[in-house]
């Protein structure tokens, strides 16, 4: 049985939502507070979490900082903070979904199901990716270039795994976005994922502004150039 982790304070929330999620068979522990969610989290007990951003002691993006630390777990934001820099901050510290307030409940419940669908396929695959001088290591989450350590956000860590894992393969802009991002594609579009590539790029590349891993297909998309 999948064990959801849902932190949220507003009660009538809680209970018509905890009451849905359970009848399609997960189990759900709830919190009110981050205090209550520090003091419950456990890494590997849990599937998913699902945050409010607005907490009565802090806010939903410390906690996904600091469960990122140590798990990758899905997260998917529960919240009524719903300005595109929310939602891109959201993303970008190592949220995988992100729903606004007020919400379809079978909209929601089929994110929640995607979410475990690509968790499960993610664990299916291999544990280590080697190209170009990159390598991943998917069990640690650990990216090396040349043997170095490098540090990638949450989002630009997804996007490289996304483009080793299909090398020589033109991805179109809407291809990367539906598989990394469910969100509402006025907030996620091509200009913002634009701008990751162009994060990631200067952290793997040798010559950023010249790349010749994550290469640009004019008019098609981009796609992991493989040199080795």
């Amino acid at each position: 049985m999948k064990h959801i982790f849902f932190v949220e304070d507003d009660l009538s929330l809680i209970n018509g939502l905890s009451f849905a999620i359970k009848k399609q068979g997960y189990e759900v522990d709830i919190v009110r507070t981050v205090l209550e969610a520090h003091k419950l989290w456990q890494d590997g007990k849990y599937d998913l979490v699902i945050l409010d951003v607005s907490l009565p002691d802090g806010n939903g993006y410390d906690l996904c900082r600091e469960i990122r630390k140590t798990s990758k777990v899905p997260i998917l934001f529960l919240t009524a903070a719903d300005e595109e820099m929310d939602i891109i901050m959201g993303l970008d510290i190592g949220g995988d979904d992100y729903v606004t307030k007020p919400f379809k409940l079978a909209v929601l419940l089929s994110r929640i199901n995607a979410l475990f669908r690509r968790s499960e396929n993610f664990s299916q695959q291999n544990t280590e990716l080697c190209s170009n001088g990159i390598k991943v290591e998917l069990l640690k989450s650990g990216v090396y270039k040349d043997g170095i350590p490098i540090d990638l956000t949450a989002n630009e860590y997804k996007l490289l795994c996304l483009f080793m894992e299909n090398p020589d393969i033109v991805l179109s802009p809407e291809q990367i976005l539906s598989k990394l991002w469910d969100c509402d594609e006025k907030y996620i579009d091509g200009n913002t994922l634009t701008v990751y590539i162009r994060r990631l790029r200067t952290k793997i590349e040798d010559m950023p502004s010249t790349p010749n891993k994550i290469v640009t297909v004019r008019r098609m998309g981009y796609k992991w150039n493989t040199m080795d």
